[in-house]
């Protein structure tokens, strides 16, 4: 194995792990909800989207890098990885804690006892979300020849990240919350993530420039692991 052929598989993984670290990380903390003053406008939303963008920018990179399959890969992977949370928290549960612990039967409910539901509702919304949004990428991909990553990297998350936030916040509010409620959450969310869709274009434009001199790859070209 060459050197970039070992730096490429190692940056495959890397990416891999923090994409499903960042979701993990989104389902464990989703059930506090924030407000956040960017000056033109106080979004209130869940603190699982903090991590969010991140997911779908590491997608993105690993879309224009090692291509559709091995970017679903990672999203399933997460899946999985989700699913294994949310056994270990219903794991934990069954246990009674016992006397001096730090954390009480009643604290671990307290933060836990709702997250089968926020992990439920992140999963249907992710995995449909996240193919979804590899899916646009490589469209727009195909559509523009390999140019123009600031058009397959913005339209495929401003889509699937409405996707995603609409089906999460309708999953975990609804019947709870009346419409309008959902509707305020669903626009907050998004639009927060979409702005700083619009942020990371400059980041994956930098990875791109150094991976394509790295690894000697045209515009639109992928590496094959």
């Amino acid at each position: 194995m060459t050197k970039k052929a070992f730096v490429a598989e190692r940056l495959y993984y890397i990416l891999g792990a923090l994409f499903i670290a960042a979701l993990i990380t989104c389902n464990l903390i989703a059930n506090k909800f924030i407000s956040i003053d960017l000056g033109f406008k106080t979004f209130v939303i869940s603190a699982g989207v903090l991590p969010y963008p991140l997911t779908f920018l590491i997608t993105d990179i690993l879309s224009e890098l090692y291509g559709q399959k091995r970017t679903t890969h990672v999203v399933l992977s997460g899946l999985f990885a989700s699913i294994f949370v949310l056994f270990i928290l219903w794991l934990g549960a069954q246990f009674p804690a016992i006397e001096g612990s730090p954390i009480d039967d009643e604290t671990f409910n307290q933060v836990f006892q709702n997250a089968w539901r926020v992990i439920a509702a992140s999963m249907m919304a992710y995995i449909v979300a996240q193919l979804i949004d590899v899916r646009l990428f490589h469209f727009w991909k195909r559509v523009t020849k390999g140019e123009m990553l600031w058009v397959r990297n913005n339209f495929s998350t401003v889509i699937s990240q409405f996707i995603d936030t609409t089906l999460v916040v309708v999953i975990l509010f609804f019947g709870v919350e009346s419409w309008s409620t959902m509707g305020s959450y669903i626009s907050d969310g998004w639009l927060f993530k979409v702005i700083f869709a619009a942020l990371d274009t400059f980041i994956i434009y930098g990875f791109m420039a150094w991976a394509r001199s790295y690894f000697g790859i045209k515009k639109g070209e992928e590496i094959q692991l």
